[in-house]
């Protein structure tokens, strides 16, 4: 019995898991604690592989990874499926927690560094002024993004996941993927004043 129902699962592809997921969430947000099992068991596995990437270590990671999953379990019901696919909404929570703790970190290091090597230098302080600009630039320039071309974007480009990948995570064809991202590509082109 169980594996017929795990055949069907399989059966109703990406979409048909998406639509899971989101519900399994609607029901972690009511406090469910078997939903939230599935949902764990389920991303788990892909959240610390999306962390691992962008932190590299282990422990870190695995980490970050539990803080995620917790994140999961108390905003549940933040979760809108208007905006986007369940796995996109749980990767983007993982990503944004996994370039915290390394903004943290460089952040520590800095202060080390400049309370061990003296006072920044007028060039030091011009180069992290307009790391800063660029980064607000990208940032305002993501967010004219629609939701669908924004969520796509976000997890090719900065969750490091293949169209494929991007395609399955979001429950659409791989045509559509590459039409979204392509299409946030040149907005977000536009939005920077950047020439191709």
């Amino acid at each position: 019995m169980e594996a017929s129902s795990a055949g069907r699962q399989d059966d109703a592809g990406p979409a048909g898991r998406g639509q899971q997921l989101a519900g399994l969430l609607t029901r972690v947000a009511r406090g469910d604690h078997s939903a939230f099992e599935e949902v764990y068991d389920q991303l788990a596995g892909p959240v610390y592989g999306l962390v691992r990437k962008v932190l590299r270590d282990p422990a870190q990671s695995e980490e970050v990874a539990q803080e995620v999953m917790l994140d999961v379990w108390r905003t549940a019901s933040r979760f809108d499926a208007s905006r986007g696919s369940a796995g996109a909404w749980v990767m983007t929570i993982a990503h944004r927690r996994a370039v915290d703790r390394v903004r943290s970190e460089e952040a520590a290091t800095r202060r080390e560094q400049s309370l061990a090597f003296g006072p920044v230098h007028g060039e030091d302080v011009a180069e992290l002024v307009e790391s800063a600009l660029d980064q607000q630039r990208v940032r305002r320039c993501l967010g004219s993004l629609t939701p669908l071309q924004a969520e796509a974007v976000t997890l090719a480009y900065y969750g490091g996941y293949t169209y494929p990948q991007v395609a399955s995570l979001l429950g659409v064809a791989l045509g559509t993927v590459k039409t979204r991202i392509r299409d946030g590509l040149i907005r977000m082109r536009d939005c920077m004043g950047v020439p191709w």
